[in-house]
């Protein structure tokens, strides 16, 4: 994919924006347990304690309603947790210093912090976001696919709507992974991490003439509803442990409530209601 966002222009009426990790694609779980978990205990020294901290890092990132937030925001949640618990980690309040001012929070910009506060928990971050992110690339294309019925909603949609990514995972790993699986057929742009929040994004594709009630976010973590809230545009829920049926209703109903105006009120209530009751 090749069109950035200051390229894009819209073509359909309708858009619709998807998330990547634990909504179309099923590789939110592997890539908690076997990389952002276990590196983290690896760059902190953490094995004295590590299943009860693996335990709590899972519990953060993917079952509780801060599932899905960016990865530094939920390392320094979860370093804060360790501080407070099991051991010192040194200059805990720089990392959530930053996780709360910066602009972007990616490692481009984590470097840039860097290049001006050389400090250890800063470089440390740094050092174990790449590895996360060399670790993913690690796991085979067959442990990281979509859920099912993802592409056949994704298909289905596109003939209505124009499609875009907009996802906090790494943009590499999103477009080789979609690519992969050919959800890229159905796609119009790819809005990653390096491109700002979701709520960033939403608002500059909607100064691409949307009307709002023309525009749904789907999405499967608190941070993909709160990016649909802020923008006054519909959620759509993948719900956790529920991925298939989530996603056979989108192309079932979902799309069509969206394109004959149905969608607001009781439909939307409905979902942000089953949405808030499934991570509870």
């Amino acid at each position: 994919m090749g069109a950035k966002l200051n390229d894009f222009w819209k073509r359909k009426e309708y858009l619709i924006c998807v998330d990547s990790d634990g909504c179309a694609m099923d590789t939110m779980d592997i890539k908690h347990f076997r990389c952002f978990g276990p590196c983290m205990v690896k760059e902190w020294g953490l094995f004295a304690w590590e299943k009860a901290i693996l335990e709590r890092w899972n519990e953060i990132n993917l079952y509780s309603m801060t599932r899905g937030v960016n990865r530094f925001k939920g390392l320094a949640m979860a370093l804060r947790e360790i501080n407070d618990t099991y051991c010192k980690i040194e200059a805990i309040d720089v990392l959530e210093k930053w996780t709360m001012e910066s602009d972007e929070l990616s490692n481009q910009a984590l470097q840039k912090a860097i290049d001006v506060q050389k400090n250890i928990i800063l470089q440390k971050a740094l050092s174990w976001s790449n590895k996360v992110n060399e670790s993913i690339n690690d796991l085979s294309f067959e442990e990281k696919k979509p859920f099912e019925g993802a592409k056949e909603a994704l298909a289905y949609a596109h003939a209505y709507a124009d499609i875009v990514i907009v996802s906090s995972a790494n943009l590499q790993a999103v477009e080789e992974e979609w690519e992969l699986y050919g959800l890229l057929d159905y796609v119009d742009l790819l809005l990653a991490q390096d491109t700002g929040s979701k709520a960033f994004c939403i608002s500059e594709l909607l100064k691409k003439g949307y009307d709002k009630d023309m525009v749904l976010m789907v999405g499967d973590a608190p941070g993909d509803y709160d990016a649909a809230k802020k923008n006054e545009v519909f959620y759509y829920p993948i719900l956790v442990k529920k991925e298939k049926e989530s996603w056979e209703e989108l192309k079932a109903a979902g799309v069509e409530m969206l394109i004959t105006g149905a969608y607001a009120g009781e439909y939307q209530k409905q979902k942000i209601e089953a949405f808030l009751d499934n991570l509870s």
